[in-house]
């Protein structure tokens, strides 16, 4: 069964989502904008931009939907193995719906389990931990 995420509210530039990692380290932005033909979900660390295919936010919460428990986010940068069962390797996983990455940019595309379950948190889809380290999280 396929649950749709509609978000209610897509926040531009001039209006971002203002969101903290799951520790609660740092501080960064996210917000819907449109790159060569494509919803993606910017994300703007310091004067780091990544972004991010906007199908991931359905694609994720029904992947958590269907795992039904904690997952492990398991955040790595995009040339660090990931460890199988996270939510950062089924981001990159050729099995996930994208086939691949859902970070569309080189270099930049991994971090997904650090940026994106927080704006899922903020989106009411998903409960996030906020530890230190080896944070969880779960579709609500």
């Amino acid at each position: 069964m396929s649950d749709t995420v509609e978000i209610e509210e897509k926040r531009g530039k001039d209006n971002p989502w203002k969101l903290k990692t799951p520790p609660g380290s740092s501080e960064y932005e996210m917000y819907i904008d449109e790159k060569d033909g494509v919803e993606v979900i910017m994300c703007v660390v310091g004067k780091t931009v990544l972004y991010y295919d906007a199908r991931a936010i359905n694609d994720l919460y029904q992947m958590l939907k269907d795992h039904d428990d904690w997952m492990l986010l398991g955040s790595k940068d995009e040339k660090v193995d990931t460890r199988e069962g996270t939510v950062e390797h089924w981001a990159r996983s050729p099995d996930n719906p994208m086939s691949g990455f859902y970070g569309l940019k080189k270099n930049f595309r991994g971090r997904f389990a650090m940026y994106i379950p927080p704006l899922m948190e903020e989106l009411g889809l998903a409960e996030v931990e906020h530890n230190k380290r080896n944070n969880r999280m779960k579709a609500i």
